[in-house]
């Protein structure tokens, strides 16, 4: 039987799982921006991929707590929160990188890129049977100007309603930092 796109999610999100230092106490998210149509990767938007390596290059993201996976329908960070005294909490870099990912396209786009569909900004988890929750954050134009605030603001909200971080965690990770009661 061909596994779904749900399955293979659900298995990068395990590995991801897997390479988190065991102790901490967090969760696992995917936060992908998401063309509603077309394309957007290398081949149909150089010009956005161009400029997101130059940021990269200044700016490498931390392989602990964040991967960048390249797909068709636009990139995909898949991001380890902290617990913070507050809840799950979205560090500045990533945000960066959010905002570069999304800025990059529009710059792209006045560039030469082709596709112009409006970017979604989905927020992708999988809790403890398995089960697979998106949330679509944010829908942004191709010509709409998007700040740090819009973002974080966005993402923070899906944060807020998630339920308690233990149960956030993939089914085949093992537990990492279970308070004792």
């Amino acid at each position: 039987m061909a596994s779904t796109w749900h399955d293979e999610f659900r298995n990068r999100m395990a590995e991801f799982d897997g390479q988190m230092a065991s102790g901490s106490e967090g969760a696992s998210l995917s936060i992908k921006v998401r063309v509603s149509s077309g394309c957007y990767h290398r081949e149909h938007s150089p010009n956005a991929y161009a400029e997101l390596d130059k940021y990269l290059a200044l700016h490498p993201i931390d392989p602990k707590t964040t991967h960048l996976h390249e797909h068709e329908s636009g990139p995909e960070l898949l991001v380890y929160l902290a617990v913070t005294t507050v809840g799950l909490a979205l560090s500045r870099s990533v945000v960066d990188l959010i905002m570069t990912i999304i800025k990059a396209r529009s710059d792209g786009i006045n560039k030469g890129d082709k596709p112009r569909d409006p970017l979604e900004l989905i927020v992708r988890r999988v809790q403890k049977e398995g089960e697979y929750h998106e949330e679509v954050v944010l829908r942004i134009e191709a010509n709409t100007v998007v700040s740090k605030d819009m973002v974080k603001k966005a993402i923070d909200g899906v944060l807020q309603k998630l339920p308690e971080h233990k149960s956030l965690e993939s089914p085949k990770t093992p537990s990492r930092g279970k308070k004792k009661h």
